[in-house]
């Protein structure tokens, strides 16, 4: 099989890869704190250097240099926060993410949609507790909420306002989170989260930080990509084709 084919297959494959990624994107363009996925390539010649493989001649090299979707990275950039005016609705402006505690274990999110349970904790819409700096749950008397800017937590009644806890703010280093969803992370094994530095906005949540014209352009680009590549394939095997006919011919 000729280089040329190995080279068209690859870049259809990773393609066909990236349009998977394009298209989660473009599926969450409206999902409360949704980081986009970027893919990022790798050159074969590379990949082979670092597993140690025999050395490789210049002309090998020049021949056989395609690049590999080497995988995809997590998008950390900002989205829009929007005001929604509910005193449970928490965005991050800046670096970090809010902890709460899954059945799976504690998970990380950029989505503030918070809400008071019956008996009294801050939870997210699907049920699980959120967490204070310490990693522990926070109970919300009843009363008046007000969150600070460094996520200080205090509650207003009849008899005055105190303070509960406060909202943990985490974060980490690139590539020591990994996608458990739509918007929830993992930490890698290992992984230590540190205080992140981002200030708690009370009475807003963070959009997707995919746009919606970006997403489509990107998904179009892509699906173009595929076609040409399926296309340079066709053309790729009907020159093997012609070949072997005119080779039995000799």
């Amino acid at each position: 099989m000729s280089s040329g084919i190995y080279a068209i297959y690859s870049a259809l494959q990773s393609r066909t890869q990236a349009l998977d990624t394009a298209a989660n994107n473009l599926a969450n363009v409206g999902a409360h704190g949704f980081r986009a996925q970027r893919d990022y390539f790798r050159s074969l010649m590379d990949v082979a250097d670092t597993q140690g493989q025999p050395e490789v001649s210049q002309v090998g090299r020049a021949v056989n240099n395609y690049n590999l979707l080497g995988g995809n990275r997590l998008d950390t950039a900002q989205g829009q926060i929007e005001t929604t005016g509910n005193p449970l609705d928490l965005a991050l402006q800046g670096n970090g993410y809010f902890g709460i505690k899954t059945a799976q274990g504690t998970r990380y999110t950029r989505d503030g949609g918070f809400q008071r349970s019956e008996n009294g904790t801050l939870v997210t819409q699907h049920g699980d507790a959120v967490l204070n700096q310490s990693g522990a749950p926070i109970t919300l008397p009843s009363g008046q909420v007000h969150i600070a800017e460094n996520g200080m937590v205090s509650v207003s009644g009849p008899e005055g306002s105190a303070i509960v806890g406060q909202i943990g703010v985490f974060d980490f280093g690139p590539g020591q989170l990994t996608n458990q969803g739509t918007n929830l992370f993992a930490a890698a094994d290992g992984a230590t989260p540190q205080t992140g530095t981002a200030v708690v906005r009370q009475g807003a949540l963070e959009g997707s930080n995919e746009d919606a014209i970006h997403g489509t352009m990107e998904l179009i680009l892509t699906q173009r990509q595929t076609e040409m590549m399926q296309k340079a394939l066709s053309i790729f095997n009907s020159f093997d084709k012609t070949a072997g006919e005119d080779l039995g011919r000799i």
